[in-house]
């Protein structure tokens, strides 16, 4: 293992790592990172108290959601399933962004169409700064992060996926509709109602079929003895409202 490589250490806990970190200390001891020298995927490594940790090589969603920075609020892994499972969107698609952000919608979209092209557009310097640095650093190669304001045009035609993470995104709306393909989805996310309805008024006047709004509710579950739902979690994070362009 290199230096610099990253590596999940999975047991009582988990934890993202590189050898040159030196030591990791934990509710379950202290470990030695520069045991992970010479080690391989799959390996044990144990901290001075005995517990034991799996070696493991961490994938994009591990290195996103440990390591990666944020600022703005992100669209979460429950909303980002949605809108895969929704639009049946396929590995070899054309996605266009609006509003990228941290760089999580983006990132969680190419990591699972990689024989695509993701290209996002964010007028602000220093998101974008920070979308390029999570997309660096998850490994990613197909995305293309634009310093450009979307609501003054859309360079790419024949668009698969639209998604729209922003404000005034019903500026927008005709703007996608003119550059999907046939039978391409526009997807936005809107943390308020107020943007559902202005959105939803725009698709409306457009060529535009299966339109939806969904909130994706999610809540976890305490098994055991006595079986209950979390009192607390990340339940409502926002809307979802799909649109299908018909020609």
């Amino acid at each position: 293992m290199e230096e610099d490589e990253l590596v999940l250490l999975v047991g009582p806990g988990t934890y993202l790592v590189k050898i040159s970190d030196r030591k990791l200390s934990t509710e379950h001891g202290t470990i030695d990172l520069f045991e992970l020298e010479g080690k391989k995927f799959g390996d044990k490594i144990k901290a001075h108290t005995g517990k034991e940790f799996m070696i493991v090589k961490p994938n994009v969603i591990d290195v996103l959601m440990r390591k990666a920075k944020r600022l703005p609020q992100i669209v979460t892994p429950k909303d980002v399933s949605m809108i895969l499972a929704y639009t049946g969107v396929s590995p070899d698609s054309l996605i266009v962004d609006a509003g990228s952000g941290s760089g999580f919608l983006i990132i969680f979209l190419a990591n699972y169409c990689r024989e695509g092209k993701i290209v996002t557009y964010e007028k602000r310097h220093d998101f974008c700064e920070v979308a390029k640095k999570n997309v660096e650093l998850v490994g990613l190669k197909n995305v293309t992060v634009k310093e450009k304001d979307i609501t003054k045009g859309i360079d790419e035609e024949d668009v698969d996926l639209l998604t729209l993470d922003m404000e005034d995104a019903e500026k927008v709306v005709e703007k996608t509709f003119n550059v999907l393909k046939p039978g391409g989805w526009l997807v936005v996310y809107s943390p308020h109602i107020g943007q559902v309805i202005n959105v939803r008024e725009k698709i409306e006047k457009l060529n535009f079929t299966q339109v939806k709004t969904i909130e994706n509710i999610y809540r976890e579950w305490r098994v055991g003895k006595h079986t209950l739902p979390e009192v607390s979690g990340v339940m409502h994070t926002g809307w979802l409202t799909f649109a299908r362009k018909i020609f």
